[in-house]
């Protein structure tokens, strides 16, 4: 048996994860969503990005998991690369969907594709919060009423967890993972991805979807995690 332990990304909690959970547990797997600090039923608790690092490292280890799939969405891929590191014999596999990776002295900001200080500045401008708003999630295979519903539900994000600097102590690419691109968010993965997709450990996955595929498609979704950790061929 699996033990799976997703985590989504930015202003989202467990909450996400609601269609994909059910049909891993039916499935015969374990599968726990993580709602990361400050966000959620978690808002209001100080966070920081190696706070979130703990809060997946101290999940797996609370609960005593073993055979790990650790699944990180969007920003959540770089605490979750970072866990990932540090569960050693814990861990089966990570699984990337369409997120960041994390680098040894970089975050987040230091990779925004309008630079690092104009997303700085727009933190500054909410007081130190990420803020979601609806035409971030326009033109993702979303529909209105998802839209609705997320945007609704999601909670400002800290803005610590995206500027502070990630923490490892070798490449993630010496990891088992596999990258699920989901490709109306980009047809190709960022540069820093496609140079770790070279190792032989990893693998990647498209999905005809937008960023945010547990919400647009969550049974394909699931049976891609569910092959990941199996070891099937997986789909590219």
């Amino acid at each position: 048996m699996t033990s799976y332990v997703l985590v989504a990304g930015a202003w989202l909690g467990a909450w996400a994860w609601d269609e994909v959970v059910p049909e891993l547990r039916a499935a015969g797997h374990d599968a726990h969503a993580v709602t990361l600090s400050g966000l959620a039923e978690r808002k209001g608790v100080p966070a920081g990005q190696q706070t979130h690092v703990e809060d997946i490292v101290g999940e797996v280890e609370r609960l005593g998991l073993r055979d790990v799939v650790l699944v990180g969405h969007s920003y959540a891929g770089i605490p979750v690369g970072q866990a990932a590191e540090r569960i050693g014999d814990r861990l089966a596999r990570v699984v990337f969907v369409d997120s960041a990776v994390p680098t040894h002295g970089a975050s987040m900001s230091s990779a925004w594709w309008q630079g690092q200080a104009a997303f700085e500045a727009a933190l500054a401008e909410n007081d130190g919060f990420w803020i979601p708003t609806a035409p971030e999630f326009a033109g993702q295979d979303l529909t209105d009423e998802q839209i609705d519903r997320i945007v609704g539900r999601a909670t400002p994000q800290p803005g610590a967890t995206v500027t502070e600097p990630a923490v490892m102590e070798r490449s993630i690419g010496e990891l088992p993972a596999t990258y699920v691109k989901c490709l109306l968010d980009g047809a190709e993965p960022s540069d820093d991805v496609a140079e770790l997709l070279k190792s032989e450990r990893w693998q990647l996955v498209r999905m005809t979807t937008g960023h945010w595929p547990m919400f647009s498609r969550p049974h394909e979704l699931a049976r891609i995690l569910l092959d990941a950790a199996s070891g099937e061929t997986v789909r590219t």
